[in-house]
């Protein structure tokens, strides 16, 4: 068998996050947050397989704490850094410190539709519809992963999300407007919360006119899950891999474990707090992996400690750390109660999104998931008092982060830590802490190693004494030695 090892490239960047005054993307006295004095930050480029380090630098006076993830890219080696792609402040009132990263197909490996003329990044916050004036879209992928390829007048985008889709500009010369309108919104809150942008034909001149295009119902969610429940696999194609997505498929697999996660919105001690199974998270001052690797979690956490298939009577405060069983197939269900969408992500993973629904979700409900071509994905949206159901694959050990992507939800409490280990030490699959690393907490850096002992200096020894020359008979030929 021939083996062939797939080096990427080193990439190098260097990120200086601050907060401007003036940009006001939204026209109101709002700081943003920029990276390298941009808003949006600069777009990452990076093909399959590349190494990607960034130095970043906190340069913001009020925000001490700036937490740098990286949606939908699984760490295969570098387990101990989180896996968003963009940096973000918790509790700030600032916004923005977020950019987009673009990770393009190995040259083996050839999209299933032909090269584009360019590649445009639009970023949004929030549950958007998003569509373009006279124009269809084509979506080809989803989060990393290429799917059957539908034509949309709109697409729902929620809190996390992303999507490829391919527009053709089939129209007449003139501007048209691109517009994201908010999702379960009344008609004053539409008016502050719709966004325009403009597609822009080269050889235009003119301009953008007429009424902006209406989405669809905003408290239409019938629309919406059929539209997500019409997003599937494309089972044929590679992506990451050579290998047709269809390889790995979950028709067959037999579970390892269920966790059933209701989210909750709670009132403990005059706080508000959101929480999980009635588990809202408190963090610990030894980051979990700091802990995990040097301390097996003593004194930090305890494994297990909170169920995962109910909740607790009342809600608790508490390092919320579960068990998922390396190399196992773990079945998640995320079960909403509230009367607003929700959004949960799972850092170092893609999961098969393998159904949705409404009301109460029991054994019986997987009866209606779709097996045989769900879409992998590392965000999915759970519906106002609906549930989702989600396949993954626990072949990625690390201590990795499961959360609401509302960044409130996840800042007041909404999020665990599923621990997923492997003894075997093999530096090969994760690689042992780096020589810079920096130990807080409970985790103090060991002490320096003594500086090595000098090298003895040698004592010369004592000189030895030159023997005088031999007597000379009288009748020898003297020859002169000198020494």
């Amino acid at each position: 068998m021939q083996v062939i090892i797939i080096n990427g490239e080193e990439i190098f960047l260097e990120w200086h996050v601050d907060e401007d005054n003036n940009i006001k993307p939204i026209s109101v006295d709002q700081p943003v947050i920029t990276i390298n004095g941009k808003f949006p930050g600069p777009l990452v480029t990076a093909t399959t397989n590349d190494n990607i380090h960034v130095n970043v630098f906190n340069d913001m006076n009020k925000y001490h704490v700036l937490i740098t993830v990286w949606n939908g890219s699984n760490k295969g080696t570098t387990r101990r850094q989180d896996g968003v792609s963009e940096p973000t402040v918790r509790s700030s009132p600032a916004g923005g410190a977020f950019g987009p990263i673009r990770i393009d197909n190995r040259a083996v490996i050839q999209p299933p539709f032909a090269e584009p003329e360019g590649d445009f990044d639009l970023l949004i916050g929030d549950w958007y519809d998003n569509s373009f004036k006279n124009h269809s879209m084509l979506l080809v992928e989803t989060e990393g992963s290429y799917t059957n390829q539908i034509t949309l007048n709109s697409l729902d985008v929620h809190v996390g999300q992303s999507y490829s889709v391919l527009v053709t500009a089939d129209q007449d010369a003139a501007d048209y407007y691109i517009v994201a309108t908010a999702k379960m919104a009344n008609s004053t809150q539409l008016k502050t919360l719709e966004v325009v942008g403009v597609l822009h034909y080269e050889n235009s001149n003119k301009p953008a006119v007429g009424p902006i295009p209406n989405g669809p119902d905003p408290f239409d969610v019938n629309f919406s899950i059929s539209q997500a429940r019409s997003i599937r696999w494309n089972l044929t194609t590679g992506a990451a891999r050579p290998n047709p997505q269809g390889s790995f498929n979950v028709s067959n697999v037999t579970l390892s474990q269920t966790f059933l996660l209701q989210n909750s919105l709670n009132y403990k001690n005059g706080k508000i707090n959101y929480a999980i199974n009635n588990v809202s998270y408190a963090t610990p001052k030894t980051p979990l992996k700091l802990a995990d690797y040097y301390l097996n979690g003593t004194g930090i956490y305890e494994l297990d400690k909170f169920p995962v298939n109910g909740s607790l009577p009342e809600a608790v405060y508490g390092t919320f750390v579960v068990s998922g069983e390396h190399k196992g197939w773990l079945e998640i269900v995320f079960k909403n109660e509230l009367q607003v969408m929700d959004s949960w992500h799972l850092d170092g993973f893609g999961f098969f999104v393998v159904g949705y629904g409404f009301g109460n979700w029991t054994p019986e409900s997987r009866d209606t998931y779709n097996l045989y071509d769900p879409v992998v994905r590392s965000t999915v949206q759970v519906y106002p008092k609906g549930w989702t159901a989600v396949y993954v694959y626990l072949d990625n050990p690390g201590m990795w982060n499961l959360r609401s992507q509302k960044l409130k939800n996840w800042f007041l409490g909404q999020e665990l830590y599923i621990r997923v280990h492997d003894n075997d030490p093999n530096p090969q699959k994760e690689h042992t802490p780096p020589k810079n690393l920096l130990y807080c907490g409970s985790v103090q850096a060991p002490p320096s190693a003594p500086p090595p002992s000098p090298e003895p200096v040698p004592v010369p020894g004592p000189v030895a004494s030159v023997p005088p020359p031999p007597a000379v008979p009288a009748s020898t030929t003297t020859t002169k030695t000198q020494w």
